[in-house]
């Protein structure tokens, strides 16, 4: 004969089934992980900073303009020589993806928003935040993340 589940009971099968899914997903990257980080790869497992990511060549990026680059949800601008900026590729409207910089404006397809590639900030709505900032380095002729 079966007795009913008690709390304690639930809670106890509840924690294991807890821990197997956290191990499972790589939760504990001391046990056995060979995986190490190596230039150009994102790192940052298990809470980590990411590791630099390269984007691009600072030739790539035009003057007066920018790249946007959608895999890692960026667009990287060069307002003026030798300047680069980048921030966030998704509206702050409704999270549609930027399409294009033209005209020293980022666009987004969806509603018609146009953000300043100086400094992300908001040039026509309906969006009203502008884009967030993303941290990037330009190291010689590389322009990496972080």
């Amino acid at each position: 004969m079966t007795q009913p589940a008690t709390r304690r009971t639930l809670l106890a099968t509840g924690a294991a089934t807890l821990a197997v899914c956290c191990v499972g997903c790589g939760g504990d990257d001391s046990a056995g992980s060979t995986a190490e980080a190596t230039p150009g790869s994102t790192g940052g497992e298990n809470g980590s900073a990411p590791a630099a990511q390269a984007l691009a060549r600072t030739a790539d990026i035009p003057e007066g303009g920018g790249k946007i680059f959608a895999d890692q949800k960026i667009v990287v601008t060069q307002p003026v020589k030798g300047e680069y900026k980048a921030f966030s590729a998704v509206c702050t409207h409704q999270g549609c993806a930027l399409n294009q910089v033209v005209d020293g404006m980022m666009d987004c397809p969806c509603h018609g928003s146009k953000f300043r590639i100086t400094d992300g900030s908001v040039a026509q709505g309906p969006a009203t935040q502008p884009l967030a900032a993303r941290p990037i380095q330009v190291r010689g002729n590389s322009i990496t993340l972080g």
